[in-house]
Parts: structure tokens; C-alpha cells; sequence
């Protein structure tokens, strides 16, 4: 009997993700996600407690917190250590640059990508 090779997973792609206002980090391997839509989602159940919830990124739907109504933007640092909006880039580009996440206030967002300025002219 011949013994078949079996191809290893893929490595895993663990990277920390933490949401301004939030006392605790969380730690999400992107390798489990086949979309920003699946990522969001789980990111919107790990933060349930200080959020209402959490739409698909590329929807550009934001988080709202419950206490004060403030939105909130997905960001990441890509491995050049630029701070960039989830969804600007392809969803396989995003998994092999993507070194931390950040879910941090709009109004800190401003400046982080065009789409951010493109939001607040809109918002005004």
C-alpha cells in the first residue's frame, strides 16, 4: 500500500486585534476568515460588549459604541508599519501584510487612507 502525502495546512496568520475603549486585546489567526465579511463578523462578537454591532468592512459600515454613539474604523499596521483602513486592499493582500489590528476611533482615522478623507468631506 502506497502512502499518500498529504499537503500541511498553511501556516497560521495570528495577529492581535485591539478596539479603543476596550480593556482587553483579543487574538485572531486571518487564515480562519475567507473574506472581510467573515472577519467582521467575528470581530463584531468578540466586542459585543462595547459595540452594537458590527457590518461587513467593505459595506464601510461602522461600529457604534454604546455609550456615546461614537463611530469606529477597522485599521491595521501592514509589515512595512503603515497604519492603513481594512478593505482599501484585496482580501489575500490584506492577510500576508496585515501584522496587528486596531479598532480605533473615526476622528482618529482621518489621514490614515484616502477613503477616510473621502468620509469625512461626505460627513460635512
Amino acid at each position: 500500500m502506497a502512502v499518500q502525502k498529504t499537503t500541511p495546512p498553511p501556516p497560521a496568520a495570528f495577529v492581535k486585534v485591539s478596539m479603543d475603549g476596550a480593556p482587553y486585546l483579543r487574538k485572531v489567526d486571518l487564515k480562519l476568515y475567507n473574506s472581510y465579511s467573515d472577519l467582521s463578523e467575528s470581530l463584531g462578537k468578540m466586542f459585543s460588549s462595547f459595540t452594537i454591532g458590527m457590518k461587513d468592512f467593505m459595506s464601510e459600515s461602522k461600529l457604534v459604541d454604546i455609550l456615546n454613539g461614537s463611530e469606529y474604523v477597522p485599521s491595521y499596521e501592514d509589515k512595512d508599519g503603515d497604519w492603513m483602513l481594512v478593505g482599501d486592499v484585496p482580501w489575500e493582500m490584506f492577510v500576508e501584510s496585515c501584522k496587528r489590528l486596531r479598532i480605533m476611533k473615526g476622528s482618529e482615522a482621518i489621514g490614515l487612507a484616502p477613503r477616510a478623507v473621502e468620509k469625512c468631506k461626505s460627513r460635512s
